[in-house]
């Protein structure tokens, strides 16, 4: 079972970053997922730098992914996507259907990421047949439906995608063409000041009663818990999961990408460090709520 490092959902300085990945790159990690999913405004890598830093992972020994962003509305958008794959060196992430739909047209295989919104084994078989190599599963997609959408693929003699669960992070809930932090900061969207920096996990929001409840991150919206999917490891890989995604946050990142590294190799289940795991028990993703 490998471990990924998924595409940092937050907007951090460049050196930042740069001093993220370079840390990360002597990490037990298998897989990193580079660039930017969220918002094309945040601009403190570009395309090519993001190209660049893959390249230099690569030489570390990483396998690396470039993703796209979940909503590509423009066409200086479109044009990175294009550039990600006209450099032609590394597989891309399609978070939405237009990269999906240019990966087809230049016959590239591709990674379904997690915003893709798969539900049914023929949708899975439709996007194998466009080139489809690894999937990462929606975050209510939990170990109910993974285990029949799988099983339907088996009865129909279909042949499996890698299978990629996202077993670290706050969950990436929601997005809107509408910024949420420029509308909770009471700033116009294009005027935002690029006021996400400021908040290198996400802008906290509470209830009325001041409960704390999701994470606002520009036009995305995120659990307020981590998501920690560390003692699910005997149903994952009897599950047949190939490959953890963690998701980057601002603090102790290493030492979780440590504790996943010793969990895949123990043949007992870690301890739980994160929050809840109530989706992947087909409950709800906050504890308290309803189901349904």
């Amino acid at each position: 079972m490998k471990l990924s490092l998924g595409p940092l959902q937050y907007f951090w300085p460049r050196e930042r970053t740069l001093a993220f990945y370079r840390e990360a790159a002597g990490w037990p990690v298998d897989v990193v997922y580079l660039g930017e999913t969220v918002c094309s405004k945040r601009r403190e890598l570009g395309t090519r730098d993001w190209i660049a830093l893959a390249a230099e992972l690569a030489g570390a020994g990483k396998d690396v992914v470039l993703s796209s962003l979940a909503l590509v509305e423009a066409e200086s958008e479109l044009n990175a996507v294009n550039r990600m794959l006209d450099d032609g060196r590394f597989l891309v992430e399609a978070n939405d259907l237009t990269t999906v739909q240019l990966c087809r047209e230049r016959g590239r295989p591709f990674v379904a990421g997690p915003s893709l919104n798969v539900y049914n084994h023929r949708a899975l078989t439709m996007l194998a047949e466009d080139g489809l190599r690894r999937w990462v599963p929606g975050v209510e997609q939990g170990l109910p439906l993974l285990d029949d959408l799988l099983a339907a693929l088996d009865a129909d003699g279909l042949a499996r995608p890698e299978l990629e669960v996202i077993a670290w992070g706050r969950l990436p809930l929601a997005y809107s063409a509408r910024c949420f932090t420029a509308r909770a900061l009471d700033v116009a969207k294009d005027a935002c000041g690029f006021r996400c920096i400021e908040h290198p996990d996400g802008l906290p929001l509470a209830t009325r009663e001041g409960e704390p409840f999701l994470r606002i991150n520009g036009i995305q919206v995120q659990g307020e818990e981590t998501t920690d999917l560390g003692p699910e490891l005997p149903a994952l890989r009897a599950l047949g999961v190939d490959v953890l995604r963690l998701y980057p946050q601002a603090l102790d990142m290493a030492s979780v990408v440590e504790h996943f590294d010793l969990a895949r190799r123990s043949p007992l289940p870690p301890p739980r460090r994160g929050a809840v795991n109530g989706y992947w028990h087909g409950q709800p993703g906050k504890p308290g709520l309803p189901a349904g």
